[in-house]
C-alpha cells in the first residue's frame, strides 16, 4: 500500500529553521510530481511549494518565497522541505502529496485533499513568538 509519511515537525522560537521530510514507501513516486501544504486550525489546507518529478523546476507560494525550499532525492524517494526565518504565522500540520497526473503550476492551485492522489498524515510545527 503506498503510503508518505511525513517528520521533522515541532516546536520552535521565530527566527529558527526546521527542515521537513516526506519518505515515501509501497511504491516509487519518482515519475510523481509533489508538494507541501500546510492548514492553519480554522483555516483551509495551503499550498507551500511544488516540485517537479525530476525535481528541475519548482514553484512557491508567496508566503514562503525565499525562505522555504523544496527538494527531492528519487533514489530515496524523499523529498525535503527546508524552511528557514520560520514566523508565528507559519504555526501549522504541514503535509505532504503527491500527483501523477498534475504540473507544479496545477498543484499550486490544490485547496482540497482530493486534487492529489496520495496524501500524508502531516507533522506539525509550532513556532513560538
Amino acid at each position: 500500500q503506498a503510503q508518505l509519511v511525513e517528520s521533522g515537525g515541532g516546536l520552535v522560537q521565530t527566527g529558527a529553521s526546521l527542515r521537513l521530510s516526506c519518505t515515501a514507501s509501497g511504491r516509487a513516486f519518482t515519475t510523481y510530481a509533489m508538494g507541501w501544504f500546510h492548514q492553519a486550525p480554522g483555516r483551509e489546507r495551503e499550498f507551500l511549494a511544488a516540485i517537479s518529478w525530476s525535481a528541475v523546476s519548482t514553484v512557491y507560494a508567496d508566503s514562503v518565497k525565499g525562505r522555504f525550499s523544496i527538494s527531492r532525492v528519487n533514489a530515496e524517494n524523499t523529498m525535503y522541505l527546508q524552511m528557514n526565518s520560520l514566523k508565528p504565522e507559519d504555526t501549522a500540520v504541514y503535509y505532504c502529496a503527491a500527483s501523477r497526473d498534475k504540473t507544479i503550476h496545477t498543484i499550486a492551485r490544490v485547496t482540497t485533499q482530493d486534487g492529489m492522489h496520495y496524501w500524508g498524515k502531516g507533522t506539525l510545527v509550532t513556532v513560538s513568538s
